[in-house]
């Protein structure tokens, strides 16, 4: 099968961090530029109203986190939104227009998103999972994925996956939890092992190269 490769994802936008909570907060980035300090960002909390017509702006009105989430990893690249962004923290999921307004949308109580690029010979560094920029090596291919609870010895995952067009695959896991991930992909194997417990964890698993 040939594998179809195309560039990284790029860092094109900087989130302003703010706690997860239950009301969604947009944050209003006017005059901040790169390099000015986060204080002097206005971050403001508004009604659902507003929330809900400023997602509406996106495209993405009436969703949830997780809606948007499941929605924008599986988007055939050409198809991927180029007026926002989105990045994937571990307990909220950050949006982000052109004008520099950021929504915050917390993720599901107890649930924890991990996407995946497992690659053979081309990755890059990513920490927080970019839903409209990040991309693997891998693209549309099967693959077989396990993922354990090593706390527990429960199994989470365990089947055929296909990765998305952008060269991922997107776990929904326990959150507060360690977690053992494997995945099979014409004889090779890559693993590694994550934690789903801190604020600041990983959401994008680029270093699993299949040997």
């Amino acid at each position: 099968m040939t594998q179809r490769i195309s560039p990284p994802c790029t860092a094109r936008w900087k989130a302003a961090a703010t706690g997860a909570g239950t009301v969604l907060a947009l944050a209003l980035l006017a005059g901040c530029s790169a390099g000015q300090p986060a204080s002097q960002s206005a971050t403001t909390a508004i009604d659902a109203e507003h929330a809900g017509q400023f997602l509406a702006e996106l495209g993405l009105e009436g969703l949830d986190a997780k809606q948007v989430i499941d929605q924008l990893d599986r988007l055939p690249k050409d198809q991927r939104p180029q007026d926002f962004t989105a990045q994937v923290k571990p307990t909220q999921l950050v949006l982000a227009d052109e004008s520099g307004r950021t929504a915050n949308l917390p993720l599901p109580e107890g649930q924890y998103y991990l996407s995946a690029a497992p690659y053979v010979d081309q990755t890059h560094s990513c920490h927080f999972h970019s839903l409209t920029t990040c991309v693997g090596q891998l693209q549309g291919v099967e693959m077989k994925v396990k993922a354990v609870n090593s706390d527990t010895g429960e199994v989470l995952v365990d089947k055929e996956m296909e990765s998305f067009d952008n060269g991922f695959i997107g776990l929904w896991v326990p959150r507060g939890i360690t977690v053992e991930l494997e995945f099979t992909y014409q004889g090779k194997t890559a693993q590694t092992t994550v934690s789903t417990a801190g604020d600041e964890n990983a959401t994008c698993l680029t270093e699993l190269q299949l040997v």
